[in-house]
């Protein structure tokens, strides 16, 4: 179609603003016969692996010889020096094919230069109009940076050194309809960038990098769990009691059955329940759901590992919590020595074991078994102190003083047992809990029992944990069920769950859990 013959409104449109240009040139790709949305690309090379066939691009020189490049890339060797000392001659390299999104683009007269990037890696490509012909440097002409784009050519380097694809045909695969970020102030709100999730990992660097290794840490548990012969099971998330954790739940509303349902606040009990039917080794790794607040170390839903391991204790747990973290960190890059913000945590077993006790009697500076003192302090951190347990005031100062104190990592074990349903208590101590939590630079990351399988004690805990709580409380109701599964046996055991946001956070130096969820809770956008 001529200028002249396009309507009106096109020959008048604003090509100034990016959006109306970038959807022009889609009507131009159009109309040279292309579909602009691209489609089955077959037998694309992924770009890191094309870039780890480097060494097959060689130097083939006037005798007909083939020599091997030496390492460019290092920057220890200059290209043209060396192709200089190796006399005239030409490279040859593999034809790959290549498929990514634009990044980087740099037109000159008869030639294009651009960068394309896929999720492995990026590299550079060359279009010569001599080399790719007239129709396809036509379309070249019509990339914008951010377009997904195929190319077939062969691998080489620049006079520069640079390995590069130099493209004989060209294969258009979609138009992005939007500007991207801009190049220098980038998408950095972070609003914007859990909200516009597509286009932070698209283009802002290093966000494709933190998620994929979340991706190797869980395989890596599931790994360790699975060589330790543990099962993966999927338990209900719609629970007809809210139980296993402190929390307060989401509720919704089963039309068929005319019930109030409540998403899951834990794993724990239909875990338990397996292990008394003979499943000795279990576990699930999944999303749990907590009607509570957000911050950088919380989301309302989030990824929860919980396993439980029959005939054990919540010191076979703090040994697994070791296997599981540092063969995900041997996964990563093996460094046990790794940043967290302006810190270095050294991951190196065995992680430090001190009792809740003693990190009281050191952090609060009270005897954590001088119940007035304690009380005292509380009021004087604001906290109420009327008509509570006196465990439970010890405990909200503990969080007060003592968490963030600690670095890490550090089991914490030993915790007051009137705060532990669930557990098994400590032979000759029936005021301490055979419990540990996992705490790493302040935060806490998992948390373990020893079980407790007696089933009459359980049921004469939960009556006493339930005398006096709100109705809409997440355990202000007997799980009956539960009792009467440990009625049938369940044997000893120890139990641990794991935080799994909290975790990547930890191993990829990102500072808040939002940073770790692809898609986190957010506002609606105004």
């Amino acid at each position: 179609m001529a200028p002249q013959d396009r309507p009106e409104e096109e020959s008048a449109e604003d090509l100034s603003d990016p959006r109306v240009a970038r959807r022009s040139k889609l009507r131009r790709i159009t109309e040279l016969g292309i579909d602009p949305w691209g489609g089955r690309f077959d037998d694309r090379l992924f770009i890191g692996d094309v870039q780890n066939r480097s060494g097959e691009v060689l130097f083939r020189n006037a005798d007909g010889k083939e020599i091997a490049l030496p390492d460019f890339d290092s920057g220890e060797v200059d290209y043209r020096q060396w192709k200089a000392d190796n006399g005239p001659g030409e490279e040859i390299g593999p034809k790959v094919r290549v498929a990514g999104r634009i990044m980087l683009s740099r037109p000159t007269g008869k030639l294009v230069f651009m960068n394309i990037k896929d999720w492995t890696g990026d590299i550079q490509i060359f279009i010569g109009k001599k080399q790719v012909g007239e129709e396809n440097f036509e379309l070249a002409k019509l990339f914008d940076l951010g377009d997904l784009v195929g190319v077939d050519g062969r691998l080489g380097r620049t006079n520069t050194g640079e390995l590069t694809v130099f493209a004989e045909s060209l294969h258009f695969q979609a138009k992005m309809l939007d500007p991207p970020p801009d190049k220098h102030a980038g998408l950095n709100d972070p609003d914007r960038k859990q909200r516009m999730r597509y286009a932070d990992l698209a283009f802002n660097e290093g966000v494709m990098e933190t998620f994929l290794d979340r991706t190797r840490i869980v395989k890596s548990i599931r790994q360790t769990l699975d060589d330790q012969r543990f099962c993966e099971v999927e338990g209900p998330t719609l629970h007809s009691i809210a139980g296993g954790a402190a929390a307060r739940p989401f509720m919704t509303h089963h039309n068929a059955l005319d019930m109030k349902l409540f998403m899951r606040i834990a794993l724990e009990l239909h875990l338990k329940r397996l292990m008394v039917g003979g499943i000795e080794r279990v576990y699930e790794l999944g999303r749990v759901y907590r009607n509570e607040g957000i911050s950088v170390r919380h989301n309302p839903e989030f990824t929860m590992l919980e396993v439980y391991q029959a005939y054990g204790d919540y010191g076979s747990m703090m040994d697994l919590t070791e296997q599981v973290i540092c063969n995900a960190i041997e996964t990563l890059d093996g460094e046990l020595k790794r940043p967290f913000g302006d810190k270095v945590l050294d991951f190196t077993p065995p992680f430090e074991r001190r009792s809740y006790a003693d990190l009281f009697q050191e952090h609060a500076g009270v005897d954590p078994a001088d119940e007035g003192a304690v009380a005292d302090l509380a009021r004087k951190l604001g906290f109420e102190t009327e008509g509570k347990h006196p465990d439970v005031i010890k405990n909200e100062v503990f969080e007060e003083k003592v968490e963030d104190a600690l670095e890490g990592p550090i089991f914490v074990i030993d915790y007051p047992a009137s705060i532990c349903p669930l557990t098994k208590r400590k032979k000759g101590h029936p005021d301490i809990a055979e419990r540990f939590e996992l705490f790493i630079s302040g935060m806490e990351l998992a948390n373990a029992y020893t079980e407790l399988n007696d089933p009459d004690l359980q049921e004469q805990l939960f009556k006493t944990q339930l005398a006096g709580m709100d109705e809409e409380d997440s355990m202000a109701h007997m799980d009956h069920d539960f009792i009467r599964a440990l009625r049938h046996g369940m044997p000893p055991a120890g139990g641990l769950g794991i935080g799994i946001d909290r975790l990547v956070m930890l191993l990829t130096n990102q500072k808040s859990i939002r940073d770790v969820i692809l898609f986190p809770a957010l506002r609606p956008e105004q």
